[in-house]
């Protein structure tokens, strides 16, 4: 996925979601060491100050812990992964429920489109 940053939200909070389906998708393995908040930064097209602040909260998460000297690093706990990608999950089915709904999709015609098109996907 690229830095695709939207300047109507937040950026450091984009950029936390970024890092955190980086790591929920296996880009980032755990225990792997992250680039160093410079590089993520220039990656990112961010201010290092930015990149920093939202490395900072990955920390709080538990999603990313610090070495002194050797930088950050991914956490080691598979468990809290799985369970942070299943909260995603659940988020992005929920809103796309929500706009289905909107769009006055009930849940049942919602599942039969998608039966449809993910076996038309399949061939």
């Amino acid at each position: 996925m690229s830095w695709n940053l939207d300047s109507s939200r937040p950026i450091y909070a984009q950029i936390i979601e970024k890092v955190s389906l980086d790591i929920v998708s296996g880009k980032y393995q755990p225990g792997d060491k992250l680039p160093s908040v410079r590089d993520l930064a220039a990656q990112a097209g961010v201010n290092p100050n930015t990149m920093q602040k939202a490395l900072s909260e990955l920390e709080r998460e538990n999603l990313v812990h610090s070495a002194k000297t050797s930088g950050r690093f991914i956490t080691e706990d598979k468990a809290m992964i799985e369970k942070m990608r299943e909260e995603l999950a659940s988020t992005q089915i929920k809103e796309f429920l929500n706009k289905m709904s909107q769009m006055g999709f009930d849940y049942e015609k919602t599942i039969t489109l998608l039966e449809k098109l993910g076996k038309e996907n399949q061939k």
